[in-house]
């Protein structure tokens, strides 16, 4: 299957990345409809994802738990703004073991609900506080409309909930999340987000303010890829989450959450692949090299394999596959391996044995201008070098193709044409009016306010009223 060729992300940007998944292995169809499998490449990627930001999470004070997967309905119902924001998406147990239930379980869409009622019986006095508490799970939302990895009804992810006794502990909680997921996107995965506030419309449902980072896609479209939300007192409120102050006064707590899911993974393809297929950023690839023994016969093969296992307790250090397989050519391997992804490819032939070298094929960097010749002694500090190189590489080319595509718009007429190819940064009023009438007229919408805001004022790009902050439109996945 490898051998075919994948439809270039020109010819069919959406059939590219669908193809691109099932050949390399990430993840399959489900027999349920909108449900995927993660196969084990695709969960070894995933499980490096997770090793990088527990270590982060961990570094700022939180710890793991787990919670129930049902929740019943009722505690749903208690926040108001959060039941309507998913009540479209639920989906509902009515019956267990082969009786009607008598209140409806909800299988978790997140889980701030039955979080927020643990912590209201867990909290007593400013003494339990802050509660740092972050779950690694599954949860479900019934999307109609479903994509692997960016949209499906179920998917992985991790969500962190938190309670502090003031606002000013909420909001810096909220923002330094915000801070680890921007960390971990452009310094893991070489994925440059901006980081920003959400408007009023494309909060979470129940949250006082919502902040996310916004990758830019190969084909220009914008990627909510991690959230953090700043849920004021909504949740406290709705759940009896309170703690007696130092003066002895019963106080609301206030809260936060914030996720990281399995939709980063289409961040990390969209972002980097190319017609040949995946390109994995090294720090967090399943294989970081491969090693591709030359033999055209037993003979050559004998010479050539204690050499390729010599190199291979070299880079114990790194993820290393060595593929011996005999059935197939070198160029299927090659081919095979770069369709995969693998940041480095290493070769060795009965040539190279001879000289006591390598070859390093970049993935990065296609052809002879990403290959070279490479000394079999201190092999290990020029494979890391190397990966290093990779990395930054990917990183740099990812911010400028996502720099060239972002434009300044003198008018509404250009922002229209703009977001055709392109993200628009533009000064905006505030006013969800505004926002409903571009989004209706250019299925363009508000991605965020950026953190990093040029000061001073301009007039709305839409309304022409005055306005304080700037805000990128663009399409969206």
């Amino acid at each position: 299957m490898a051998e075919e060729k994948l439809p270039t992300r020109n010819e069919n940007y959406s059939e590219w990345y669908n193809q691109l998944i099932l050949r390399a292995e990430l993840a399959d169809y489900a027999p349920v409809r909108g449900c995927m499998v993660v196969r084990p490449y695709g969960w070894s990627l995933w499980e490096n994802i997770q090793q990088t930001l527990d270590r982060r999470f961990k570094e700022t004070g939180h710890t793991n738990a787990a919670f129930p997967l049902f929740i019943p309905m009722s505690f749903l119902e208690k926040e108001k703004e959060h039941v309507e924001g998913f009540s479209p998406e639920l989906a509902v147990v009515t019956i267990g073991g082969g009786e009607k239930l008598e209140e409806p379980l909800v299988v978790r869409p997140t889980s701030e609900t039955i979080i927020g009622t643990m912590y209201a019986k867990w909290i007593k006095s400013y003494r339990d506080l802050p509660v740092l508490i972050n779950q690694w799970g599954n949860v479900v939302r019934w999307e109609m409309r479903t994509r692997l990895f960016l949209r499906t009804l179920e998917f992985y992810w991790q969500e962190g909930h938190t309670a502090h006794a003031t606002a000013e502990e909420a909001e810096e909680e909220t923002r330094r999340m915000l801070g680890v997921y921007t960390d971990f996107a452009v310094n893991e995965a070489a994925v440059p987000v901006i980081p920003g506030r959400k408007s009023n419309t494309e909060k979470f449902a129940g949250a006082a303010r919502s902040y996310t980072i916004e990758a830019m896609m190969g084909d220009t479209r914008a990627l909510q890829a991690g959230t953090s939300h700043n849920l004021g007192q909504n949740f406290a409120k709705a759940f009896e989450i309170r703690f007696l102050d130092q003066a002895n006064e019963l106080q609301y707590c206030w809260t936060t959450s914030w996720g990281l899911s399995t939709r980063f993974i289409g961040a990390i393809i969209m972002t980097h692949g190319d017609d040949q297929g995946l390109l994995l950023p090294p720090r967090l690839a399943p294989i970081q090299a491969v090693i591709v023994p030359i033999c055209r016969n037993d003979a050559e093969r004998a010479l050539v394999m204690p050499v390729v296992e010599k190199v291979r307790q070299q880079l114990a250090a790194f993820r290393i596959k060595v593929d011996d397989r005999t059935e197939v050519t070198p160029g299927f391997k090659f081919n095979d391996w770069e369709l995969r992804g693998v940041p480095l490819r290493i070769e060795i032939g009965p040539k190279d044995v001879e000289k006591g070298s390598v070859v390093l094929a970049r993935r990065d960097i296609p052809g002879k201008e990403g290959k070279r010749f490479a000394s079999q002694d201190q092999l290990a500090a020029q494979v890391g070098a190397l990966l290093d190189e990779i990395q930054a590489n990917m990183l740099e080319r990812a911010r400028a193709f996502r720099d060239a595509h972002i434009f300044e718009p003198k008018d509404y007429a250009d922002l229209k044409d703009i977001v055709q190819n392109g993200w628009a940064l533009a000064w905006w009023c505030g006013s969800a009016e505004c926002e409903a009438h571009i989004k209706d007229e250019t299925r363009a919408t508000t991605r965020c306010i950026p953190l990093d805001q040029p000061g001073g004022s301009g007039r709305c790009i839409y309304c022409g009223e005055p306005a304080s902050e700037k805000v990128y439109f663009a399409r969206a996945y």
